[in-house]
């Protein structure tokens, strides 16, 4: 006889079916797993063996054969377990095989015979709803795999109270969806004294989903400044929050299965490599560009990341994915993300500081600034200099306006866009105004003749790439859109030229 329990692979966040093929025959007793299994998996037979004496089972003394299939299929993670396990009691005839035939299953079993959490409950439970099975899965993880809907979910603590269940003689209450707690307390503009041009620009680059870069010294707030964008950005939608879990799942970053609403924010050290960036590695995980999805990633301290890492960073920053193409695997992660940046003008930092300027300079700066390229500059929508904050600045009473002002603005602007692609026929591809391109952004684009006339001078003068040239009509539709403007206009115009890159070596 041999038994079939369904199970997943995961290429990326996809969830591909995996069928655990289970044999019990004569012969010397042996338990071979075949199928492409990594380390991980391979050991499952060890894990399989304890659980089940745990409960009070042994292994026939036969030759036990498990089949992995599709076979051609790389098979890794801790997550078979609970498949082969079942797949073993079904064909020693302790389970009925029609009890687990219309599930999905997956969970790692200790050594008592519990069921622990694995990660990519999530779109195993979305793969579910697909074939139109239920899932079986550990009871931590009941309230991750609940969000995907209309699906039959059984949660267990361990494989004893899951063989009861299967047979009839217990019930295990279906979990209820899992929500983590909100962070009420985000960080406040509240808290910024001064820094007034750099609070626009922030309420500018969440309007419009922009990319911001920040040049200044050390300790003007650039990294304050940074940690406050994700209170004033608008809550994400159920798909975007969808979107977001399915990734957090599969990097078993849910902690006791519960989702979030709020915006991933990513602050990874400058040391950090190019496969930890984009996505790689063994098993080609998501990087941190995939884990801040419609979320911000942070860079601080800009130039002292590997120039190769932040090169890596131009193609998803304009594709909104990241693809990582190894010799044996080829996975696409979702990457779209609001890139904001911190740097220093110079090495020293105080280039711009008469009493404490560098000696080197402007060498210093033109050697620390070079190590960025300017393709990789160019892909910023705003780029703006924090300058240090005065004494007298500290000593001024606490800014008036919260963050909770400031959303709403930036709700407002971003309903505006949400109407206009909506009647465009561009719901779904096109949130906000940075993801428009082409033909769509000269239509969104109306400008006024003196505010076009403007534009056209700067092409010349500052020498304006395309790419160049479309991120100022992004910027100036962010800001008429937050003056509720249907054009426009010259001031729009000047103040999106302003955000421009400028020169900071002097």
């Amino acid at each position: 006889m041999v038994a079939h329990i369904g199970t997943v692979a995961f290429v990326g966040i996809e969830a591909r079916s995996v069928d655990v093929q289970v044999q019990v025959a004569s012969g010397l007793p042996s338990f071979t797993i075949v199928g492409l299994p990594d380390k991980a998996v391979a050991e499952s037979r060890e894990r399989v063996r304890a659980a089940l004496l745990a409960i009070g089972l042994a292994l026939p003394p036969k030759r036990i054969t498990v089949n992995l299939a599709p076979a051609d299929l790389p098979k890794e993670g801790s997550h078979y377990d609970l498949a082969i396990a079942l797949g073993v009691l079904v064909a020693m005839k302790a389970v009925v095989s029609d009890s687990v035939a219309s599930y999905i299953v997956l969970g790692e079993l200790g050594l008592d015979g519990g069921i622990q959490a694995v990660p990519g409950v999530l779109p195993a439970a979305l793969k579910a709803v697909e074939l139109d099975c239920g899932l079986i899965c550990a009871a931590a993880s009941g309230g991750e795999a609940a969000w995907a809907g209309d699906v039959e979910i059984v949660a267990a603590q361990n494989l004893l109270g899951l063989i009861n269940h299967l047979k009839g003689s217990q019930l295990l209450n279906p979990p209820l969806a899992a929500l983590a707690g909100e962070e009420d307390c985000l960080p406040d503009f509240q808290d910024i004294k001064g820094q007034e041009t750099a609070k626009r620009a922030l309420e500018i680059v969440a309007a419009g989903g922009h990319n911001l870069c920040m040049v200044g010294p050390p300790g003007s707030g650039k990294s304050m400044l940074a940690a406050r964008l994700p209170g004033i950005l608008p809550p994400m939608t159920a798909e975007e929050i969808l979107e977001v879990s399915m990734i957090a799942s599969v990097s078993g970053l849910l902690t006791g299965g519960r989702i979030t609403r709020n915006r991933p924010f990513r602050n990874p050290h400058h040391s950090a490599s190019m496969a930890s960036l984009v996505g790689g590695g063994l098993k080609a995980r998501p990087g941190e560009i995939s884990l801040a999805h419609r979320g911000v990633l942070f860079l601080d301290e800009l130039p002292e990341f590997q120039r190769s890492a932040l090169d890596s960073l131009r193609q998803p920053l304009e594709s909104g994915e990241a693809v990582v193409a190894r010799a044996n695997r080829h996975v696409t992660y979702p990457a779209r993300f609001q890139l904001v940046a911190a740097m220093n003008p110079c090495r020293c930092g105080y280039l711009d500081d008469p009493a404490q300027a560098c000696s080197r300079a402007p060498g210093c700066a033109i050697d620390y600034q070079s190590k960025i390229s300017g393709p990789m500059m160019d892909r910023f929508d705003i780029h703006i200099e924090v300058p240090a904050v005065s004494a007298q600045d500290l000593t001024l009473p606490r800014a008036t306006e919260s963050s909770r002002e400031v959303l709403a603005r930036v709700m407002a602007a971003r309903q505006i866009q949400t109407d206009r692609y909506r009647a465009m026929g561009l719901e779904g591809r096109v949130r906000c105004n940075a993801d428009v391109d082409g033909e769509a952004l000269e239509a969104v684009a109306i400008l006024d003749k003196v505010g076009r006339d403007i534009l056209s001078q700067a092409i010349d003068v500052m020498h304006l790439t395309a790419r160049g040239y479309h991120r100022i009509l992004r910027v100036a539709r962010t800001l008429a859109d937050l003056e509720g403007s249907a054009e426009i206009t010259r001031m729009h115009v000047s103040e999106a030229l302003s955000y421009r890159q400028r020169k900071h070596m002097r």
